[in-house]
């Protein structure tokens, strides 16, 4: 057993009521299980204000039995009812254990909920019902522990089966020392039942919804990281590897001219403030116009289409996103008093494509025309969207562009480019 001391590996952060949604609505409720959790990590502390709030409802629970056994006579039943006071005031004060560590608090609970009720069954015999309560300890046990205590919940299962089978056969109703009323025994055998479905249920509900959301958060996560037809095929094929030969896409690049040197000024706060906004809307603009982004390298975006899944139109799609940029950068820039321009180069041609890597794997696109739209954009000019010549024959009349005429590319050659001006079909829409 490791006790728990303040020299933890995350720094304590203050308990938030968000971190239970379910709790901040119920101010005391909320309060009780805050008790003894401030100096635990995240996750320790909301499986242990979980415990509290179990203790609570052990401790409501105890009294309600109090009340059941005194209406059917305090004399009578006198032991019942100071095993189950004494029950009620260990679990109100078991929240205190958590300052000896992580796990002292449920020893504590289970170690007298067990015993109590090996003393209920022994004073009632097994007719009450009471043993159907060892497999409530058995469920919880996984649903507190987990796994990370895995070997304190083989115990509780173990032990709970164990007592649940020795109350069973060694105090049948003729060794009860207790002479219980017949309605009482009732009472206490639904109860029991009604408990341990209740709990039951209740736990592995718990257990799904929680399966449920963490299944749904890796698939936010991916979704981040892969296009949706990639994460698509892992999902039929796990294992398989991912690699593909597109004969036709479109690639752009785009670079914020003059940006390194302006950091330098910016300050880090700034900078990473204003590349954040800038990255966030370009990310926006690319779903809106059914682009994949494949990655950001400092300043830098890169995003294509028509690779992971079939476009007809991806160079139309990627030429309307690089005419949707310069404008936006020049409104961020507006808004942060900053002099900004995007440089952005598109080609078009045969791609390759993959996920590669295993721990900190990512989706990337590579080939000539990868190459080909890096140096289009590397020689573009401040606020201009360079073309090749595969994108130019693409985009045919829909488009405007300028023929800029032949540079030279390093790695390349000799290349004819043209600037994407505007979509000449939208304004022919409009005007329609």
């Amino acid at each position: 057993m490791t006790t728990h001391t303040a020299a933890s590996p995350e720094p304590p952060a203050k308990w938030r009521a968000g971190d239970l949604p379910m709790l901040s609505r119920l101010g005391p409720l909320r309060r009780f299980a805050e008790i003894g959790i401030a100096d635990y990590p995240r996750e320790e502390r909301i499986r242990l204000a979980i415990i509290n709030v179990m203790a609570l409802l052990i401790a409501v629970t105890s009294m309600t039995y109090v009340a059941t056994y005194a209406s059917f006579g305090v004399v009578k039943y006198w032991p019942l009812i100071a095993v189950n006071l004494g029950l009620m005031a260990i679990a109100l004060l078991a929240p205190l254990a958590h300052r000896i560590n992580d796990i002292a608090a449920v020893v504590l609970i289970w170690v007298a909920e067990y015993a109590a009720l090996f003393f209920f069954v022994r004073a009632l015999g097994h007719n009450s019902g009471i043993q159907l309560n060892y497999i409530i300890g058995a469920a919880v046990a996984f649903a507190i522990c987990g796994l990370g205590h895995i070997r304190l919940v083989v115990a509780a299962v173990l032990s709970g089966l164990a007592l649940h089978l020795a109350t069973w056969f060694l105090y049948p109703p003729g060794s009860a020392r207790i002479t219980a009323d017949v309605g009482l025994l009732h009472n206490l055998y639904v109860s029991s039942a009604v408990t341990t479905f209740g709990i039951v249920a209740l736990v592995v509900g718990y257990a799904l919804t929680k399966a449920d959301r963490a299944r749904a958060e890796a698939d936010r996560l991916l979704a981040n990281i892969l296009p949706e037809p990639v994460i698509d095929r892992l999902k039929q094929a796990p294992g398989a590897r991912i690699a593909d030969a597109v004969s036709n896409a479109s690639v752009l690049f785009s670079d914020l001219v003059g940006f390194t040197s302006l950091s330098q000024e910016l300050g880090v706060a700034r900078t990473v403030e204003i590349l954040d906004r800038l990255v966030t809307e370009f990310d926006r603009l690319a779903a809106l116009h059914g682009v994949e982004k494949i990655k950001t390298i400092g300043d830098g975006y890169m995003a294509v289409a028509g690779v992971s899944r079939p476009q007809s139109d991806h160079c139309q799609r990627l030429a309307r996103l690089a005419l949707a940029l310069p404008g936006l950068v020049a409104t961020l820039s507006k808004t942060h008093d900053v002099d900004l321009r995007v440089r952005i180069g598109i080609a078009s041609g045969p791609v390759m494509a993959g996920v590669i890597g295993a721990d900190k794997f990512s989706y990337d696109v590579w080939g000539e025309t990868v190459n080909l739209a890096a140096r289009l954009e590397s020689h573009g000019l401040p606020g201009e969207i360079q073309v090749s010549a595969d994108v130019r024959d693409a985009l045919g009349e829909e488009f405007l562009l300028t023929h800029r005429g032949a540079i030279p590319i390093k790695g390349v050659g000799t290349v004819e480019t043209w600037f994407l001006i505007e979509d000449a079909s939208a304004g022919r829409d409009a005007g329609a």
